[in-house]
């Protein structure tokens, strides 16, 4: 991505080209490649995925988790909304809370806004000195760099949405009783604000957009677009570590079992075998006297 974002540069919708019906239809096949390779994911153990989603009020952050993760084995994912600062995190420095809820090797982590609302809020609302929030953004990249040497692979999603598309959404909340509860009046107070904000994410995705933790700009009024875009992002960061399926030792494993594990290789090989020159399954022949003979071998 380059240096100094313009966002009023950058659309908001789908391209030219891709159509809904295509998308959707994708979508669904990247969701099953991810749920298939998170479980080696989590069994390998030596990665962690760390999926940071950034966007304004209404941009799609809960449904682009809930659409493109679901069905996700929950032991290996858990995603966590940011929130401002309580009890003893409000006794620390500001990223001392993102430990506790970074991924451990084999998890993947979804921070539902993240660190960055630490330089967005006060850069917007001016509660803080400029020189304080100058040198978060090299506290961030930092931090993210470590992260990244110690095996996290980071995710970074700005969900990109026009001002007209968030009043639309934010009105569909007040009209559907299932979205009530999301609306607030922070929402609004917050789009007044909507010039401020966007210099501030222009800045944030201009300065931490980095080699290690790469921002990557989600255009979400289509909201299929969206969708096939995340998935295409998670699905390739996913793919872009080497896997493995721990080996079997025989360690904690009852001799007894080991034997019966091990003669029944021997007798799959054989049986094979004896296939392959036969020209006959295996099927056929493990139940032929000449397969359980091969079997006592």
């Amino acid at each position: 991505m380059p240096k100094n974002v313009n966002l009023k540069k950058i659309s908001t919708r789908a391209p030219d080209g891709m159509t809904k019906e295509k998308a959707l239809k994708e979508t669904e096949k990247m969701r099953n490649e991810i749920i298939e390779l998170q479980n080696k994911f989590y069994a390998d153990g030596r990665h962690a995925l760390l999926i940071v989603l950034q966007g304004m009020d209404a941009s799609g952050k809960d449904g682009t988790v809930r659409h493109v993760l679901g069905g996700v084995n929950p032991s290996g994912m858990r995603v966590y909304g940011w929130r401002k600062p309580l009890g003893a995190e409000t006794k620390h420095d500001y990223l001392w809370r993102l430990h506790n809820v970074a991924p451990e090797r084999g998890m993947i982590h979804v921070w539902n806004r993240s660190h960055y609302e630490d330089i967005l809020v006060p850069t917007v609302l001016k509660f803080l000195d400029k020189e304080v929030i100058e040198k978060r953004y090299d506290h961030i990249n930092n931090f993210e760099k470590m992260l990244t040497d110690e095996g996290t692979i980071i995710v970074k999603c700005y969900l990109h949405m026009s001002k007209d598309t968030q009043l639309e959404r934010l009105e569909e909340r007040m009209l559907e009783p299932e979205k009530y509860w999301k609306s607030t009046g922070a929402d609004f107070d917050s789009r007044l604000l909507w010039e401020d904000y966007m210099k501030a994410y222009e800045s944030v995705l201009s300065r931490t957009d980095t080699d290690h933790a790469p921002w990557h700009i989600i255009p979400v009024d289509n909201k299929w677009y969206k969708l096939w875009l995340v998935a295409k992002t998670i699905l390739e960061a996913m793919k872009s570590v080497d896997l493995e399926w721990p080996k079997l030792t025989a360690e904690h494993i009852p001799e007894s079992v080991r034997q019966d594990v091990e003669e029944k290789k021997a007798r799959v090989k054989v049986e094979a075998e004896i296939a392959k020159a036969t020209k006959k399954s295996p099927e056929i022949l493990s139940n032929t006297s000449v397969s359980k003979k091969a079997s006592k071998k």
